[in-house]
């Protein structure tokens, strides 16, 4: 366990001086708008075409990875919300909400560069997919749902069209597409095009977890919701068994593909969720406390998911 502790101290260290720094300076919460635009628009997608332009081809089309990790995080999402509506008697917006907190993990921001840490680079295209394509299916998801909750007052028609165009043009769907066409006619750029891609995916994890860091600092916890008593354990705890369940069950996958679905499945919420709580106007400040508290509980959570995977591949 002192080897895991080693492992992940650097990584969630660079979270604490996130925290610790917006705490001290008090910057505004716009002093970290041109950080989160580099992480998204230029670190992480470099980071991405990396990884994807170097794997061959046949790894790349394995939708059915994709499937069940999406199967594990939408069945967790879906329980979420049945509880939330049926038992709970939320409105449908809010369960839409809580049921992203139960379900959405910080797999951008955190995922690569744990992944990679932990398991080294044959992570590195299962990380991928499920990044691109579970945030794809999120931002899908989000303003249907919101939609049909009768939040998002926007024609069926523009609906489409604003999702279709978020998702096609989102940097990290841009990248992995480039990355794959790239590995189908296995291209390689030029020198200092790679060793700037190279410097930009170096700076994707550091970057990305000390904004992860202020991002929760300027967060602070007012309201804890009853809902995080069972929506916490879900995402840290039933998702990560779900995933495993998953992938070892339906799926001839690598081990290497499996421990990554299930470490991904295991990490905190995203802060995304607040983001679209935010944009909705539904359980904002309450999506902010489940943000906070699981990425806390995640530092034990994840310690353990990662010694059960060290153990078991031993």
């Amino acid at each position: 366990m002192a080897e895991i502790a080693g492992l992940l101290f650097p990584f969630f260290g660079l979270i604490l001086i996130g925290y610790v720094a917006a705490r001290v300076t008090r910057q505004p919460a716009e002093a970290l708008g041109w950080l989160n635009t580099f992480i998204i628009y230029a670190a992480l997608p470099a980071l991405f075409f990396k990884l994807v332009a170097r794997t061959p081809v046949d790894q790349l089309a394995r939708m059915d990875f994709v499937v069940l990790s999406l199967a594990a995080t939408y069945t967790i999402f879906l329980c979420i919300f049945l509880i939330g509506y049926y038992v709970r008697r939320n409105s449908f917006a809010d369960c839409t909400i809580q049921s992203f907190a139960g379900a959405y993990g910080n797999i951008g921001y955190m995922g690569p560069g744990l992944a990679l840490l932990a398991l080294g680079e044959r992570a590195a295209v299962p990380v991928a997919l499920i990044v691109c394509l579970e945030n794809a299916a999120h931002f899908i998801a989000a303003p249907a749902l919101m939609a049909i909750a009768g939040d998002d007052k926007r024609s069926r028609l523009k609906l489409a069209g604003d999702v279709a165009r978020k998702v096609l043009t989102h940097p990290f769907i841009i990248s992995v597409i480039v990355g794959f066409v790239a590995a189908i006619f296995a291209w390689q750029p030029p020198q200092p095009v790679q060793q700037l891609v190279d410097y930009l995916a170096q700076s994707a994890a550091p970057c990305a977890l000390f904004a992860m860091g202020v991002t929760l600092a300027l967060r602070p916890l007012k309201r804890v919701p009853i809902e995080i008593s069972y929506i916490v354990p879900a995402k840290l705890i039933l998702h990560p068994l779900l995933a495993y369940v998953l992938m070892s069950s339906f799926g001839n996958f690598d081990p290497i593909w499996v421990s990554t679905a299930v470490l991904l499945a295991a990490l905190p919420t995203a802060t995304n969720v607040f983001v679209i709580g935010q944009h909705y106007q539904v359980w904002q400040e309450r999506a902010s406390a489940t943000i906070l508290i699981s990425t806390v509980l995640s530092v034990f959570t994840v310690s353990l998911v990662l010694y059960v995977i060290r153990a078991t591949s031993v």
